[in-house]
């Protein structure tokens, strides 16, 4: 049981992160926007939790720089001076 929920989780960030990425391609995203980073980083924890069942000492360390991104992403974005209408 335990093994299928790690395998769900886990296909909800990956669909999450991909889904941010192809998004991004198809210019519906910004590479600035607070919703990419924020799928980026929700994504990237989901895997986190399913890698902690399923550990992969590879797939680990990236998610945690996807997340470090992520929120240096999320960071600069709420520093960021309002855009005047």
């Amino acid at each position: 049981m335990q093994s299928i929920f790690a395998d769900i989780v886990g296909l909800l960030g990956t669909a999450l992160v991909v889904g941010s990425f192809f998004l991004l391609q198809l210019e519906r995203l910004n590479p600035k926007q607070l919703t990419y980073n924020l799928m980026n980083l929700s994504g990237a924890i989901l895997l986190l939790i399913s890698l902690c069942i399923n550990f992969n000492l590879a797939s680990f360390v990236i998610e945690l720089f996807w997340i470090g991104a992520s929120v240096v992403g999320i960071v600069k974005y709420c520093k960021r001076e309002p855009v005047a209408a």
